[in-house]
């Protein structure tokens, strides 16, 4: 269960023709791999739409494609101000700023949604993976159960193949590690 409604829920008008065509297609470009394409179609939307929230969450994972890390931080505190009653851009805010060797940052940033959005398993689960980035593995173990006590089966099939996480794994290599 989502804390906050998807960006799709907002209460603005719906896109008209042919913007909401350009969004879809948009979409459509990205989960086939090409971001190329996906970023042609959302600059053909309205000048006056380009900021929508819906539009910038695009944007963010065009830009995370072309690993543009700087440009998806801004695009993240952009969404933040907008839809500040949305997890989007908390996460991807916090996400950026890991990738740009920024990890000490990332966490303090997205530390506080947490309280925000306390149902969102990816806060506690990237603060997990922020920890252990930083050799902070007992804060690491409470968060990872923290994000295990939200939605244990995504967290499981997140964290199998997580190099992030790797820390952890290498701090239990044989112990039992309990959850709780």
């Amino acid at each position: 269960m989502r804390a906050s409604p998807n960006l799709r829920d907002i209460k603005t008008p719906p896109f008209q023709p042919p913007d909401n065509y350009h969004l879809e297609a948009a979409q459509g470009w990205l989960e086939l791999g090409n971001h190329l394409e996906a970023n042609e179609e959302l600059e053909k939307i309205t000048p006056q739409l380009k900021c929508h929230p819906l539009v910038l969450e695009l944007r963010w994972k065009i830009y995370a494609k072309a690993k543009k890390w700087n440009a998806c931080f801004e695009i993240g505190q952009s969404l933040i101000n907008l839809v500040p009653n949305h997890d989007f851009g908390y996460i991807h805010r916090s996400f950026a700023l890991h990738e740009l060797g920024r990890t000490r940052e990332a966490f303090d940033l997205l530390e506080p949604a947490y309280i925000q959005f306390p149902r969102i398993w990816t806060i506690p689960y990237n603060l997990a993976s922020y920890c252990a980035q930083l050799n902070q593995i007992e804060e690491c173990e409470q968060w990872f159960k923290r994000a295990m006590a939200i939605d244990e089966k995504a967290v499981q099939k997140r964290a199998i193949d997580d190099p992030d996480l790797t820390p952890l794994w290498d701090s239990l290599s044989g112990t039992v590690w309990k959850r709780g």
